[in-house]
């Protein structure tokens, strides 16, 4: 079943922050980034770090939302939420960053179809383990729309869903398409049961850590 986008006025989007940070996931881990978190998002996961981004937000032209990003002056620009597809009009907002020669990243929650988007944006595809309540959301199709420099993630909060996480990874031949990540669901599993359980099992993924959380407190937003 399709789901219904959010039909923003023209050429606007919601906003909920844009921020300079370092990368705290994915192969681009530790780059300096820029972060364009939209309001909004189609699923509510039981373990989510962004409740704020669901309804609180500001409209901005996709201009103004450029120019601010340019005023970072850093070539890694990632778009997230909230849902980032959950809205009409951000696939514009990639093709137009593309096209100012900026690196796109998008990270989405793997519910919504990806073939939308500009295929010069390396997309990470968010697909949630049971743990999350949110399982049932996730959109199998996105995996034939994968590509090499895109990527897949498993957020795992305990056995069950790492064993759910190993047997869609091979059920899919996931990683036939693109490089997999797998980290933990932040104070819910403790990072070394799973790094233990991927050396166990020689699962050809990429083990990673919220770096940020790390870094600055857990709690703190616009990081």
């Amino acid at each position: 079943m399709t789901e219904k986008l959010l039909k923003n006025n023209p050429g606007t989007l919601i906003i909920n922050e844009i921020f300079h940070s370092i990368q705290g996931e994915s192969s681009h881990v530790g780059r300096a980034c820029v972060f364009v978190r939209l309001t909004y998002c189609n699923i509510r996961c039981s373990y989510c770090d962004t409740p704020y981004a669901f309804e609180e937000g500001q409209e901005m032209s996709i201009e103004a939302i450029i120019d601010v990003v340019k005023g970072y002056r850093c070539r890694l620009v990632e778009l997230t939420g909230g849902e980032p597809l959950f809205q009409e009009n951000v696939y514009d907002l990639m093709t137009r960053l593309n096209d100012e020669g900026f690196e796109v990243l998008v990270e989405t929650g793997g519910s919504l179809d990806i073939s939308r988007v500009d295929p010069r944006v390396k997309r990470i595809v968010d697909f949630k383990c049971p743990s999350s309540k949110m399982m049932k959301k996730n959109l199998w199709n996105n995996v034939e729309c994968l590509k090499a420099g895109d990527e897949v993630k498993f957020v795992v909060g305990n056995r069950e869903d790492y064993e759910w996480a190993r047997g869609m990874i091979a059920q899919y031949t996931i990683v036939k398409r693109c490089p997999i990540l797998m980290s933990v669901v932040f104070g819910e599993l403790e990072p070394i049961r799973l790094a233990e359980w991927i050396l166990e099992d020689k699962l050809d993924v990429r083990f990673q850590l919220q770096l940020h959380k790390y870094i600055w407190r857990p709690e703190t937003k616009g990081v």
